[in-house]
């Protein structure tokens, strides 16, 4: 190519950088204003000119002055930008997903099998087509810089050309601001190096130090344990106890005391999910979480996880996958079967009175739904089997999705069972799940969407009671529920006085 072998000015390279950048990496972002507005009235088109100009200047500028700085490191960061963009627009347009600061955490937490759960060939080729190629003319480029004062000229200029063509828009600013979270995770590189920024930001925050809670007290010596499921990206909708029409719950259907309650999440991510799970309310602090909580004030916890995300876990026993499949034998121990190795044995062992188990599971997480069951739970056939969930018909990928339920199902099922055979604890299981899953509706895929613009099956979550006969407990007819409910529901079941514990926010009478 002679823009590899020929001198280039700066100025122009960028230009032609801004150009690249644009038209490879807003398709989605322009799609969302399209379908947001009338484009066909003045405004609409006001709107859409504004964004074109100030999307290839802003971002031609931006260019220009990393370039100019940072020289060859400048090329490098431009190059990398251009490799991660081609996977964030490959997201973004194969699941839907927004680029915000709740996906930058997901991203930044997903472990190793997970993330190698999306690798496609779709994949691949967005990144060596859209990143790669243009990466390497990044780097080959020979580019001819300008004079200081040449570099002063075109920054003062830029910067005024950029805010008159802002201040000519100003009468559409309320709409830019209404819809900015969705603008601001659409447009590339700003949406990850924003809200990557911000995260780490308030990520410190937030673990500067834990919020102690006031000190709890235990108030009987009756026997008690609670097993608090967490489950990952299970919605209700999709479980038969709620109505759904193919039996996806067989085995709880049939167990006795089994009450379930219509429910919403706080957020539509793990990381945020799970927090809420375990605070005593929702708030932007790091309060201490149920199991730290109740450990420190003399509860037997024990945390079991095939999964990710969860706040920091301050107690001895903490056993992820690895430590589980240690004395682990059959096919179910590559799955979330695990969980349940020698738990009943692991509870009978408890020199303590109170007991809080913890498991968190990874049964109904995507995009590989089929791999999240063993091979005889595949009830409902055909299913999908590609991470390119589009490519899938709309009933191979709801089958793969609810052979992931009938396996929670059996997983929860057991769970009763081994409780029930515990004849000297009064006990209860309740599950509910982090967040719910998309599964092609309004072609959005999986989960991460922010609360606001999320559709229902992203946050409406299933929570689910069982209460053995000799706890006596009877449950509230609650009409709705949070997550929130479970951190006062534990400590109510297990009879812990604490200055936090809200009645509101429990299920038990």
């Amino acid at each position: 190519m002679r823009l590899l072998k020929d001198n280039i000015k700066i100025v122009h390279f960028c230009l032609l950088i801004g150009c690249l950048n644009f038209l490879f990496f807003h398709y989605p972002f322009f799609k969302f204003i399209f379908n947001s507005l009338d484009y066909r009235s003045f405004n609409g088109i006001t709107i859409i000119i504004c964004f074109i100009i100030l999307m290839v200047i802003a971002n031609s500028f931006a260019f220009f002055l990393i370039l100019y700085l940072l020289r060859f490191a400048g090329k490098i960061v431009l190059a990398l930008s251009f490799v991660i963009n081609a996977m964030a627009v490959y997201f973004i347009n194969t699941y839907g997903v927004i680029i915000d600061g709740g996906m930058v955490g997901n991203v930044l937490n997903t472990n190793y099998d997970e993330a190698a759960g999306f690798f496609s060939v779709k994949l691949l080729l967005y990144v060596i087509v859209l990143g790669v190629i243009p990466a390497i003319i990044i780097i080959k480029a020979k580019i001819v810089t300008v004079t200081f004062k040449r570099f002063l000229g075109i920054t003062s200029a830029t910067l005024l050309f950029i805010l008159i063509v802002a201040f000519a828009n100003s009468q559409n600013w309320l709409w830019v601001d209404k819809n900015s979270k969705v603008l601001g995770g659409l447009a590339m590189p700003w949406s990850y190096t924003v809200n990557l920024s911000l995260h780490f930001i308030h990520q410190h925050q937030e673990n500067e130090k834990e919020i102690l809670l006031p000190d709890a007290t235990i108030k009987d010596h009756q026997k008690s344990v609670v097993v608090l499921v967490i489950g990952e990206s299970a919605r209700s909708e999709n479980f038969s106890l709620y109505g759904y029409g193919k039996n996806t719950n067989p085995l709880l259907s049939k167990t006795p005391d089994v009450y379930k309650f219509n429910a919403t999440s706080c957020a539509t991510y793990t990381t945020a999910g799970v927090k809420c799970i375990l605070e005593h309310k929702n708030t932007g602090e790091l309060y201490e979480i149920l199991p730290n909580y109740l450990y420190r004030n003399g509860v037997e916890v024990v945390w079991r996880t095939t999964n990710w995300g969860e706040p920091p876990v301050h107690i001895k026993n903490y056993l992820n996958k690895e430590a589980l499949m240690k004395d682990c034998k059959g096919d179910g121990c590559a799955y979330d079967e695990v969980l349940l190795n020698n738990l009943k044995e692991q509870i009978a062992a408890s020199t303590k009175d109170k007991v809080l188990i913890v498991l968190h599971t990874s049964t109904s997480h995507g995009p590989e739904y089929s791999k999240k069951y063993p091979p005889q739970f595949e009830t409902f056939k055909p299913v999908c089997n590609s991470v390119e969930l589009a490519k899938c018909s709309n009933t191979e990928l709801v089958n793969a999705y609810d052979n992931t339920i009938g396996y929670t199902d059996y997983i929860l099922y057991n769970v009763i069972e081994d409780l029930k055979q515990l004849k000297e604890y009064k006990s209860a299981m309740i599950f509910v799940s982090d967040h719910g899953e998309s599964l092609g509706e309004k072609n959005l895929y999986m989960h991460g969407l922010p609360l606001s613009l999320a559709p229902k099956q992203q946050y409406d979550i299933p929570f689910i009671v069982w209460t053995s006969d000799n706890s006596l407990k009877q449950l509230k007819t609650e009409n709705s529920l949070t997550q929130e409910y479970v951190f006062h529901s534990v400590l109510n079941f297990l009879g812990i006085q604490s200055p936090v514990y809200n009645e509101e926010l429990n299920i038990f009478k």
